[in-house]
């Protein structure tokens, strides 16, 4: 068995691991990113079909994140960049079986349908109710109805959180999932004294926008060719230190340093970061820490399927243009939501025709793996033969599995990161990173990796140190 020598290993090419490979190869760092699969990107992928552009899996990035706007500018992206539409703002939710226009701003929520007069009352009550500013951990759905009332948490926070986690908000970290939410009631009081105070502050710097409670605002920004550019970008600048088809079987300590088992070699590494998902990083880490590797294990996935649909746009005349909708838990409906995603991106399809894209199963529905691509398809136009009324037959189909497709974050997973953290601390030069931990955004993945090459850039002198996840 041949011997091969890093100073940095990183094992898994998700965009968490090409990230860091790239900006440790800019500090001048001698790194190997190494992937099982035969190709990089893990659930970014772009694929061209029959003139339609279908994502597999994110449709892409909030611009606010300057960690992103800097990769794209060093990969030299920044002319393929594009910014969705007016159209983006137009979205809804459905509601007791129709498709209700999501309010923008409270004001608006006066005038719309989506909530009941009395669930309207309470929202608007928000800012009567008492903070709570104690460390304990609550579901998302928790916060929600003791801030704004039960309504409202089951159609509004459940569907966005169908739509970000396709998860069970009754289940969900609110720490974890939504910081944001928490800091904005710790620190201000509540979630409209919050944004009246974040709009002042704003105004007092001479800046505009920001986001609202459920997130840092920002405009969706994806590639002329699709999110997967920038993964071929990345994959372009690593050259030869990015090895595909290369499982790593075995991690050890090897004098002073780690050693992993590939096929038919070994390669010795100063540094290792498992940028895998928890549930492929767990296996690894089992004969090296068994205790770690049972609280790596224990972060759960939800599965998701995305079943592409191609239409002529003639076909579907009587449809609003929009971002899509989105559908929470209580209408047990069988899908999570559609996105129009042509309306949004135009350069998803040819002139003339639509790409709509239908996400199924979840946290709610892992079963749904189970069914078959007709099955999957049936579900999904039946869906959209109910809400819009689409009778036509596609002319395009792509169905996508992603068995274990987006991290869940529950309640008490700070305390998981916690102990996590505290089963790491002896293992010298070892981390944990991607979006099993603190993000599941592309935007957390690439922060946390330009975050970590610098940190590690600067120590690359010295001894080995402090590993985290």
């Amino acid at each position: 068995m041949s011997a091969q020598q890093a100073q940095v290993a990183v094992v898994g090419a998700g965009i968490s691991g090409l990230a860091l490979g790239f900006h440790l190869q800019r500090h001048g760092i001698d790194v190997q990113v190494l992937e099982a699969r035969e190709r990089a990107g893990g659930n970014i992928r772009s694929e061209e079909r029959q003139g339609y552009l279908c994502e597999w899996g994110p449709n892409g990035w909030l611009d606010n994140e300057p960690a992103t706007a800097r990769l794209v500018q060093a990969l030299g992206l920044d002319d393929q960049v594009v910014r969705a539409g007016e159209l983006a703002n137009v979205r809804w939710i459905v509601r007791d079986g129709a498709l209700r226009a999501l309010p923008l701003r409270p004001p608006q929520l006066l005038s719309s349908d989506i909530l009941t007069l009395r669930g309207k009352l309470r929202v608007l009550m928000e800012w009567a109710q008492p903070a709570r500013r104690d460390a304990a951990d609550e579901s998302v759905f928790d916060f929600a109805a003791r801030r704004i009332g039960r309504e409202a948490a089951e159609v509004l926070v459940d569907a966005m959180v169908t739509g970000i986690y396709a998860g069970d908000s009754r289940h969900l970290s609110l720490q974890s999932a939504f910081p944001r939410m928490r800091d904005m009631e710790v620190r201000y009081g509540g979630l409209f004294k919050a944004m009246r105070a974040m709009r002042r502050e704003r105004r007092a710097r001479g800046e505009h926008g920001g986001g609202g409670p459920m997130g840092p605002g920002g405009t969706l920004t994806s590639f002329h060719g699709g999110l997967e550019t920038v993964v071929h970008a990345l994959v372009d600048k690593l050259g030869t230190r990015l090895r595909l088809a290369t499982p790593v079987e075995g991690l050890g300590r090897s004098n002073g340093g780690w050693s992993l088992s590939l096929p038919n070699a070994e390669l010795h590494a100063e540094r290792v970061v498992i940028a895998s998902p928890a549930w492929k990083a767990a296996p690894l880490l089992r004969d090296l820490d068994a205790d770690l590797a049972r609280e790596v294990g224990a972060i759960p996935s939800a599965p998701v399927v995305v079943v592409c649909l191609g239409f002529s746009e003639e076909s579907l005349r009587g449809v609003e243009k929009g971002f899509g909708f989105l559908v929470p838990g209580c209408e047990e409906l069988p899908i999570l939501g559609t996105l129009f995603d042509t309306w949004v991106f135009p350069n998803r399809s040819q002139p003339g025709h639509v790409l709509l894209r239908t996400m199924i199963g979840g946290a709610r529905d892992p079963n749904a793996m189970e069914e078959t691509d007709d099955q999957l398809i049936a579900r999904a136009l039946a869906a959209l033969k109910r809400l819009l009324g689409v009778t036509a037959d596609p002319e395009m189909l792509l169905v996508v599995r992603h068995p274990r497709g987006i991290p869940q974050y529950p309640v008490g997973h700070p305390q998981t990161l916690e102990r996590i953290d505290k089963a790491l601390a002896p293992h010298s030069g070892l981390a944990l990173a991607g979006n099993s931990y603190r993000g599941i955004a592309m935007n957390a993945c690439i922060k946390e990796a330009e975050a970590l090459a610098a940190e590690w850039a600067s120590a690359a002198s010295t001894d080995p140190s402090g590993a985290r996840a």
